[in-house]
């Protein structure tokens, strides 16, 4: 496929993805929140062009999240905590969807192949905000839990309904079109 078509259409995915983000479903008081398949076009972008491409895509969308969510970075002190917050908040969360097409291929079943690429890929997000809980956000844990616990639930809060969503349209997307042609087509039915 043409490298430009696939700028092209990674571009295209990134901004589809951060005008998703707006629309929130529900928002946490201290960051998060569930949005309507905000991280879908990056996971399809990998499973259509690959891992490198959609890590690239993935960073690059984390890198425009950053920018918008730049008053997060009022909340913390210290560069280190900074750079942690910019890493595992941003660039590495939002870099991970870039794996979501790791089971391309694998299954002869393009649906599920879909599927299990966004569920693995939330995981790995899931995880990112986890450590950035525990490392910089920690001081908003109440006494009554530790800091792990806290960051595991409070983060479960947004990330898990995130990953339904997620999957459920990956499904639905995968069962429809043939998202492997360069030109993306409706998949044949079979009767």
């Amino acid at each position: 496929m043409n490298k430009t078509r696939i700028l092209v259409e990674s571009a295209v995915m990134i901004a589809l993805s951060t005008v998703l983000s707006v629309f929130a479903v529900y928002k946490l008081p201290f960051g998060g929140s569930v949005t309507l398949m905000s991280q879908l076009p990056i996971i399809l972008i990998a499973y259509r062009h690959g891992t490198k491409q959609g890590l690239i895509t993935g960073i690059v969308l984390g890198a425009v999240q950053m920018i918008l969510g730049a008053k997060n970075f009022s909340y913390v002190s210290g560069i280190g905590a900074m750079i942690i917050l910019a890493f595992s908040d941003y660039i590495a969360a939002f870099g991970v969807l870039g794996l979501g097409g790791i089971f391309r291929k694998c299954l002869n079943k393009p649906a599920l192949e879909l599927a299990f690429g966004s569920v693995s890929s939330s995981l790995m997000r899931y995880l990112c905000h986890i450590i950035s809980g525990v490392t910089i956000w920690s001081a908003y844990a109440p006494e009554t839990q530790t800091v792990l616990h806290y960051s595991v639930v409070y983060n479960a809060s947004y990330m898990i309904p995130e990953l339904i969503i997620t999957a459920a349209g990956a499904l639905a997307i995968g069962y429809t079109f043939d998202l492997l042609l360069p030109e993306i087509k409706l998949r044949k039915r079979n009767n």
